[in-house]
């Protein structure tokens, strides 16, 4: 590998800042997650790395990382985005019996539902911080065409909800929908999106920028059928050997996390992005990482990644990204400054 970082390949840091365990479904949140952000930020900031807190509703209206948002951005070393959770952001229109159980996709809203959620936190997100709302995740990944033109409609420039050779249809929101998107066949590489078809490149100023997933092999589990791919058997086999390596810690893969860099350096990739949730800081805020002990394994893990991507890639923000690779923002997407 080369012996030092490129300044032309980018570590890009995002965290899906959110409630506490929603994996439980829980209809009272909770966001004392909020506390533990600081020792992440710290570490980054020791490596020289700049997270993008990619933030939903209640965490916007969370005083304690309002505060520590404000100060990593005055600093220039963090970005806040947005991270919509369709089921407790408003306006509140429920879209199944229980949204706090079902946890519905944006995307399976009404179309008009979705405009006005999306407009909703964008505007209360620039109203709490006061910078321009410009990258976004889309919550539990549900991402598709119309969604993408909302996002360009509200000013947004650089998107990170394409989850390359993963597919989130065994994933259900509305219990009378068909689950989540399937980003199998989507590009790995960053690209301006085509809004007629979020798949495929195009000429819109929406920089579509991947989660980092390698596709180590060719999958036998997809000639399988849904129902196979689903089986005790086959996530068993995926737990010994991986079909795809992602770039996000959960206390027993940090071998394929140093793997990742060294393919994207071997391969000379640009970029590599991190994805973490802020509630998996916490002890008991994920079922990933319950017990205390289980959040110093986390960071003993960072420890030990950060270092080796910091001798390849230097630290940049999605919308620093964007700048890098497509240039200066339009001047039509300034609106709070």
């Amino acid at each position: 590998m080369p012996p030092e970082a490129s300044k032309d390949r980018a570590f890009l840091i995002t965290i899906d800042t959110e409630g506490d365990n929603l994996w439980a479904q829980p209809k009272a949140i909770t966001t004392n997650n909020s506390e533990s952000i600081g020792r992440f930020q710290q570490l980054c900031e020791s490596y020289g790395f700049k997270p993008t807190y990619l933030t939903n509703y209640e965490m916007v209206n969370e005083p304690r990382f309002r505060e520590s948002a404000q100060d990593a951005m005055g600093r220039s070393t963090a970005e806040i985005g947005m991270h919509l959770h369709a089921w407790n952001s408003p306006p509140l229109i429920p879209q199944t019996a229980d949204d706090y159980r079902y946890q519905p996709y944006l995307i399976e809203y009404p179309e008009e539902v979705m405009r006005q959620k999306v407009e909703f936190l964008t505007k209360l997100m620039e109203d709490k911080f006061q910078v321009a709302m410009t990258s976004h995740r889309a919550g539990r990944w549900g991402f598709d065409d119309r969604y993408a033109r909302m996002l360009m409609e509200n000013g947004y420039l650089v998107d990170c909800s394409v989850t390359p050779h993963v597919s989130w249809r065994n994933h259900p929101g509305d219990p009378d929908q068909s689950g989540g998107p399937d980003f199998r066949r989507f590009p790995e590489a960053p690209y301006l999106l085509d809004p007629e078809d979020v798949a495929r490149p195009g000429s819109s100023r929406l920089l579509e920028v991947p989660v980092t997933i390698i596709r180590k092999r060719r999958a036998w589990a997809d000639w399988l059928p849904e129902e196979g791919r689903r089986s005790l058997l086959q996530r068993g086999l995926n737990r010994i050997w991986p079909l795809v390596l992602w770039l996000k810690p959960n206390g027993r893969n940090l071998a394929s996390m140093l793997e990742v860099i060294k393919i994207a350096v071997a391969q000379d990739r640009d970029y590599v992005e991190f994805a973490l949730h802020s509630s998996e800081m916490m002890p008991g805020g994920s079922p990933t990482f319950p017990e205390p002990r289980d959040i110093e394994r986390l960071y003993s893990h960072l420890e030990e990644l950060f270092g080796l991507a910091s001798q390849f890639f230097v630290g940049m923000t999605l919308t620093d990204f964007y700048r890098r690779t497509v240039g200066q923002e339009p001047a039509a997407a300034g609106r709070a400054q």
